[in-house]
């Protein structure tokens, strides 16, 4: 009887541990499948929000400049510290060699210092420093704009890159189908060798393509993780969407009426609109060194010392003082310090004004660039598809006559390379109005996405 429990104890020991094993064999799939993302344009650039070392460094810039701001708003108060100087003396006593007397005494004291009025400063600086707590904001939002850019230029580049890889492989597929032909037509005397070495020249030729075009699409997608700060050896699900060539040809809006919003959301305009200001502010910062400063103090303190017939207590009573002064401070001469201030921070509010007017240029010339490529992208791609229609009738009449042996393989190779070529002028020009058509439509404050 004991046996058939120690057996059944036994049996079920072994299915609880087997259970347990399939649970952990299991469970980094289960997690694995929770983990599966698809990674489509709008996540890419949500997960970089969250993740780009560029903006959570801007973010810590952020954190920074409240804590500066704290401590100029401490400064409106009064400080308040504790000292003690504890001593202990020994004294020699005359006339008696190598006796000495030892004694101990003690002060303590608590004081306080308040800046009553020193020119504005104080509060200049707190109006200063909130300015640029607004300027590390915009700080962010003009790393998210950089990134957002960054990641929609290489997901696109992916999806030409990927576009690409089928056009290669496709091109692959028929020049093995017209190398295997010319195999047998040279078996069957129907060819010469020559112009089946050059088919499979060409076929070579065409896999070598293809092989650069698959390392030229995994480039783009190691460029993305890196962007997101993935790691390498992670695989990613990528999305990637089929553009229909009817978004290329997207009505343009007016560069002007581009610029003219741009001018009232891109962060860098507001940022150096700011720095003006805060420029300003230092100016009448570095005035305030002509004014003269109030301060006011307090301290109150006691003090007792050993070799008195008073006790501890009744000398620290007795010790007992108070006081309370006020100091006023009023600059004559400094060496020119004061004066030197000032001139420096108006060179420095003028520069500020200079490098505004900069932001502003760079920001034309960035968004006509933009237009200029976006309107030419899409003339490019009207150009190139009617181009790519009329080389892909011209490549097929030239095929059958090559069946037909009325054209020889020099004649086909030429006509099939600039097939190749067309549809390569047709995804280029494809996605680069897409790209600049998004960029535009982005400094007007539209959110980059492709289901638009």
């Amino acid at each position: 009887m004991n046996k058939v429990k120690r057996l059944k104890a036994f049996i079920k020991g072994r299915i609880t541990t087997s259970i347990s094993v399939l649970l952990l064999l299991t469970a980094p799939c289960i997690q694995a499948q929770e983990r599966s993302v698809q990674w489509d344009l709008t996540t890419c650039i949500n997960y970089a929000m969250e993740q780009n070392i560029q903006i959570r460094k801007s973010k810590i810039a952020l954190e920074e400049s409240l804590i500066d701001t704290q401590t100029a708003k401490a400064a409106l108060f009064p400080n308040l510290s504790f000292s003690t100087s504890q001593n202990l003396v020994n004294k020699p006593l005359n006339n008696i060699a190598g006796v000495s007397k030892n004694s101990y005494s003690g002060n303590y004291g608590l004081n306080s210092s308040w800046t009553l009025y020193n020119g504005g400063k104080r509060e200049k600086t707190i109006e200063q420093q909130k300015l640029q707590n607004r300027i590390q904001e915009l700080s962010i939002n003009k790393s998210r704009n950089d990134i957002k850019i960054s990641i929609t230029e290489c997901y696109l580049q992916i999806l030409y890159a990927y576009e690409s890889v089928k056009i290669n492989k496709s091109t692959v597929e028929v020049s093995q189908a017209q190398r295997d032909r010319a195999e047998e037509l040279l078996k069957a005397g129907s060819i010469a060798q020559s112009d089946y070495a050059q088919l499979e020249s060409q076929y070579s030729t065409d896999k070598y393509q293809l092989v650069t075009a698959e390392a030229t699409l995994k480039d783009y997608k190691l460029q993305l993780k890196q962007l997101l700060e993935l790691d390498g050896a992670d695989e990613m699900d990528l999305v990637l969407p089929e553009l229909q060539d009817t978004t290329v040809l997207t009505p343009l809006p007016d560069k002007l009426d581009v610029y003219r919003e741009a001018l009232t959301l891109m962060p860098e305009i507001q940022s150096s609109k700011l720095a003006m200001d805060v420029s300003k502010i230092n100016i009448a910062i570095a005035k305030a060194g002509y004014m003269p400063t109030l301060s006011a103090s307090a301290g109150i303190g006691t003090s007792h010392s050993s070799g008195t017939d008073y006790t501890f207590n009744q000398q620290i009573k007795n010790g007992w003082s108070n006081s309370l002064g006020l100091t006023l401070s009023v600059p004559i001469f400094n060496n020119r310090e004061t004066k030197s201030a000032v001139q420096k921070a108006k060179l420095a509010s003028q520069d500020s004004e200079l490098d505004n007017l900069n932001e502003q240029k760079t920001l034309f010339k960035t968004i006509e660039n933009i237009y200029l490529d976006a309107l030419s992208s899409q003339n490019r791609f009207v150009a190139a598809t009617e181009n790519l229609k009329s080389t892909q009738t011209s490549y097929d009449l030239i095929r059958e006559q090559f069946n037909l042996g009325m054209k020889n393989t020099v004649e086909l190779l030429t006509e099939k390379n600039n097939l190749l070529s067309a549809h390569q002028e047709v995804l280029q020009a494809k996605y680069m109005a897409i790209l600049n058509s998004l960029l535009l439509n982005f400094y007007r404050g539209t959110e980059i996405s492709l289901n638009n």
